[in-house]
């Protein structure tokens, strides 16, 4: 459980920094879950098109993947005002 966390933090702390934007989600607890949702995200779409067995799960740079293209949909989301932006 540590490992997944630690792992969801950096995964989202480097999709962050490859995708700056005036309304990414900030602070320890939002970041660990957009990397943690990455890996997810990583981990269904690799089995979905048969990269991953159904006992694999995505790896750190397939996390950061994922995280990044979580990241562009809340900031679509939150561009077309279907979500609102938690830093204002």
């Amino acid at each position: 459980m540590i490992y997944v966390i630690i792992v969801g933090f950096i995964a989202g702390m480097i999709a962050r920094f490859l995708s700056p934007g005036p309304n990414n989600p900030s602070g320890f607890i939002l970041t660990t879950v957009l990397g943690i949702l990455g890996a997810f995200l990583a981990t269904a779409i690799g089995q979905a098109i048969g990269h991953y067995g159904p006992d694999q799960g995505a790896g750190f740079i397939t996390a950061t993947i994922g995280a990044v293209v979580v990241l562009f949909i809340w900031n679509r989301l939150v561009a077309s005002g279907m979500i609102r932006d938690f830093n204002r």
